[in-house]
């Protein structure tokens, strides 16, 4: 299927990125009880057919008992946002058991089934019933097809094991990975990982970023909730480091931080891929890692995913977003207050929505800014350099050198992520252990 509907998809929604970020999954403590029912239905391939029948009278009980296991649940009606109504325990399709709702967002709703079919754990991605988002997740059955052609291995991103239509829901059915690594962060109280574990996750990230520009393909969307952990194993090791800072943690258990077992991770979320050719006007990217050149309309391609690649390691080696706002001019001059001055020529092109932002050829900060704490926001954020040595003990040259590339204005004079993946940074490692 052609993406001929790319450019009317609203991505508007993508702005509105709430304060307290919502759980998207991984749960480990939340093991509801199943819960069972008796329904009659019948599903075939993409179509679903369904109504009431009688139980015949000479096979009763094991019509019934039958029934209840591999049965359709009653029809219900989504709620007033398009969402799959559901409990657990039930069936979505003959196939597939509900075992308990793992992930919830712009798009709907995440469901860990087990798939009766090739018996092992799925998570099946269910899409609100509302047209803009049942094109976007056809899109994202298209791209996953695609890139599922090319990445046999499965190395790089999230493997699409099947993909029906259920009551005027996509449904896309995924294998069962472990949290994101918000969730983890999450987890962690926000507590940064070691260098050498960014080292591992930065790799994997350049690399499904660099195999997806090579298939002319823009992510646009990557960010922490949008990475998985492989695995959800992790083993509990002492924080001496944060026990000195905040000595009540003793009392909660706090004191000990998790590291995952495995480092491997994939990339999620393809519904908001964009191809090369594509027109590239419109705003992409979740706020806290969208570039400087989507903010200004200057349009957008590659670079942007290698912008927000930048955001991510920064997060990962202390904890926290990099860049905590809600507001396009403020986030423009917290960019400038980590980074640097943006450039003359890019604040000469922004288009007539951000010209607003700019006043006599710079930043109109802080004159323009909304509130005396939007200040003191901006203010308190350290340089990019200092930033990275109060969290990261070795290879911070080195990191910062790869950061400061990654995060460059110009689009056209930032990294490439092949260029990334030869940084010292990645390769350095490697020549230690030789």
């Amino acid at each position: 299927m052609e993406l001929q509907f790319m450019s009317d998809y609203p991505h508007s929604h993508m702005d509105r990125r709430p304060n307290k970020r919502p759980r998207l999954a991984w749960d480990p403590s939340h093991t509801p009880k199943a819960q069972s029912g008796i329904y009659y239905g019948q599903e075939v391939g993409n179509v679903s057919s369904f109504g009431h029948s009688r139980v015949p009278q000479d096979h009763g009980n094991l019509y019934v008992k039958e029934v209840a296991q591999r049965g359709s649940p009653p029809w219900r009606d989504d709620d007033k946002d398009g969402h799959y109504m559901f409990e657990l325990g039930e069936n979505l399709t003959t196939r597939y058991k509900i075992l308990r709702k793992i992930g919830e967002g712009t798009f709907g709703q995440v469901l860990e089934c087990w798939d009766r079919e090739a018996r092992e754990m799925v998570a099946i991605k269910i899409v609100r019933s509302i047209k803009k988002y049942r094109e976007a997740a056809m899109i994202e059955i298209d791209v996953l097809q695609l890139l599922g052609r090319y990445d046999r291995s499965g190395g790089r991103c999230v493997q699409l094991r099947n993909w029906f239509d259920y009551r005027n829901h996509v449904c896309l059915v995924f294998e069962k990975l472990g949290p994101s690594l918000f969730d983890f962060l999450r987890k962690n109280h926000y507590r940064s990982f070691p260098v050498d574990l960014v080292r591992e996750i930065g790799r994997q990230l350049l690399e499904c970023v660099a195999f997806m520009h090579d298939m002319r393909l823009i992510h646009t969307d990557l960010k922490p909730e949008n990475i998985l952990f492989v695995s959800p194993e992790y083993i509990k090791v002492p924080d001496y480091k944060y026990l000195q800072v905040a000595p009540w943690s003793s009392r909660d258990g706090s004191v000990y931080k998790r590291l995952p077992k495995s480092s491997a991770i994939k990339v999620i979320d393809f519904g908001s891929t964009a191809y090369e050719r594509q027109d590239h006007n419109y705003i992409v990217s979740t706020r806290h890692y969208r570039a400087p050149e989507v903010i200004l309309g200057l349009g957008w391609s590659y670079p942007c995913d290698i912008w927000s690649a930048g955001c991510i390691l920064v997060e990962l080696c202390s904890g926290e977003a990099l860049f905590q706002t809600h507001e396009n001019l403020e986030h423009l001059a917290m960019m400038e207050r980590v980074l640097g001055p943006l450039p003359q020529n890019m604040l000469k092109r922004v288009d007539r929505h951000a010209e607003k932002f700019v006043r006599r050829g710079r930043l109109d900060w802080p004159e323009g800014a909304t509130s005396r704490e939007s200040i003191k926001a901006v203010m308190k954020l350290p340089r990019l350099q200092n930033l990275v040595m109060q969290h990261v003990d070795h290879s911070a040259g080195d990191l910062i050198d790869l950061l400061q590339g990654l995060l460059k204005y110009e689009p056209s004079q930032r990294m490439t992520a092949h260029e990334a993946l030869r940084h010292p940074f990645f390769t350095r490692d490697q020549f230690r252990r030789s």
